[in-house]
């Protein structure tokens, strides 16, 4: 496999053809080399459009997303060089990385310590250094460091969690995938001000449950 030709195929047959042209997004599909962030049994997947398990015996909840929606899901939110950002379900890494690389400092949280400590080596060995990982219930935040200027949840809810959106600073917004299969809608709720919010449908598509564990702890790197 020829990584640069696979990740330009990704960015212009995948990507740019799911309504991505935010070109601050494209840019930094470049630069943070999704492959780092796959397994090696894997790796001759990174560029394809399907989800990616994180370690070899994963459930359906942990997997990478394809990459057409984690740039949709950065183009939405549009991260600003400030931005404080809280991600529910850390995964791999990869989108932690893209938003860290995006925004000032990246809070994410991850409920299945045997993942966070994959999704923090990733990170480690790419060189993200702004951001905390935390294992424990993400329904819940991370409300030590709130308020926050974006949320995102890397897995599906029924709808979206009142705890989160109580998170949000004035004008925030949080990325969910709301519904249950085989068809869920992405949202993007945007904090108003005296606990109110407004919410707009961005597109439909299909992605597993967040798990609900929670087990406190904390590490940083």
């Amino acid at each position: 496999m020829n990584p640069e030709r696979a990740r330009f195929n990704m960015v212009e047959q995948q990507i740019r053809t799911w309504e991505v042209l935010d070109q601050r997004v494209l840019d930094l599909l470049y630069v943070v080399r999704r492959e780092e962030f796959v397994p090696a049994a894997y790796r001759a997947l990174a560029f394809s459009d399907l989800e990616i398990p994180i370690t070899e015996g994963a459930g359906a909840g942990e997997r990478m997303m394809p990459p057409r929606l984690e740039a949709r899901i950065l183009q939405e939110l549009s991260p600003q060089p400030g931005a404080k950002v809280l991600e529910i379900g850390t995964g791999s890494g990869y989108l932690t990385a893209l938003l860290a690389a995006s925004a000032a400092r990246v809070c994410s949280v991850e409920i299945n310590p045997r993942i966070a400590e994959i999704g923090a080596a990733n990170l480690a060995r790419a060189g993200v250094g702004n951001v905390v990982l935390e294992i424990g219930n993400g329904i819940l935040g991370a409300a030590r460091q709130a308020p926050y200027d974006l949320i995102v949840l890397t897995g599906s809810v029924p709808e979206a969690p009142e705890d989160l959106l109580g998170q949000l600073m004035p004008g925030g917004k949080l990325f969910a995938v709301v519904g249950s299969s085989p068809v869920m809608t992405a949202r993007i709720y945007t904090q108003a001000g005296s606990g109110s919010h407004t919410v707009v449908d961005l597109f439909e598509t299909d992605l597993a449950p967040l798990s609900q564990v929670a087990t406190p702890a904390r590490f940083r790197f």
